[in-house]
């Protein structure tokens, strides 16, 4: 089974996709999508939507992993970032791909076993998961990536019962 790992953001949306056989995961793709800050925020959101429903065409994506905002950091760009979460929520599920999120605390503690990871840690234990040489670049790619993985933990039944 594809699963397609989504960091949103309104500049850069990273995403990832592994696939997930009996509990091993295997990365197939990943990297971001880029909105230029010149252009009307309705169509930043319009082509972040867009631009991930061709990834889930393209790369036949059966459930979708999207990190949840973190309203304690910055309450300014999280409007735009709910926008944009909504914008593919939309998206992916008009294809009838399942969708689930997590908050930043629960995809950490998926794939370094501990809440209080830095972004360093996270990044270095997706490349471990993953069986990377390198740490995944650019940093919303790795982020998008360590949301496949804690799809695959938290729901490793249903990913079984998935094609």
């Amino acid at each position: 089974m594809r699963i397609l790992g989504i960091d949103p953001g309104l500049a850069e949306t990273g995403w990832g996709v592994v696939e997930e056989i009996s509990g091993h995961i295997r990365p197939i793709s990943f990297g971001i999508i880029k909105t230029d800050k010149e252009d009307a925020l309705e169509k930043r959101i319009y082509t972040l939507g867009e631009d991930v429903a061709t990834i889930a065409r393209k790369y036949s994506i059966a459930a979708a992993s999207i990190e949840d905002i973190y309203f304690a950091r910055n309450i300014t760009s999280a409007v735009p970032v709910a926008k944009v979460i909504g914008a593919i929520t939309f998206k992916l599920m008009s294809m009838d791909i399942p969708i689930c999120y997590y908050s930043p605390l629960e995809v950490k503690l998926a794939v370094t076993g501990t809440g209080t990871a830095d972004k360093r840690q996270v990044q270095e234990m997706v490349r471990i998961h993953l069986g990377l040489e390198k740490i995944p670049k650019p940093d919303h790619a790795a982020d998008a990536l360590a949301d496949c993985i804690c799809f695959v933990t938290h729901n490793n039944r249903l990913t079984r019962g998935m094609k």
